[in-house]
């Protein structure tokens, strides 16, 4: 879907994913399967490239640092 997406800006990321939470950075953290899981991305927009920097269960998100992971 990232890879059809055209974000330019965090409004459309939401737009598209209105659970997406954002961080400093420009990381966007994405709720899977109802919060079991979470997806971590830091989007580059001006380049329009995503970069996944963490994948994993909710209980495994909680022992990271989202910022700078």
């Amino acid at each position: 879907m990232a890879s059809r997406a055209d974000w330019q800006t965090p409004i459309d990321v939401k737009r598209d994913y209105p659970h997406a939470s954002f961080l400093a950075g420009n990381r966007v953290i994405f709720n899977i399967k109802g919060n079991d899981f979470r997806l971590v991305a830091a989007i580059h927009y001006g380049r329009g490239l995503v970069y996944v920097r963490f994948v994993g269960t909710h209980a495994e998100y909680d022992r990271i640092d989202a910022a700078t992971i």
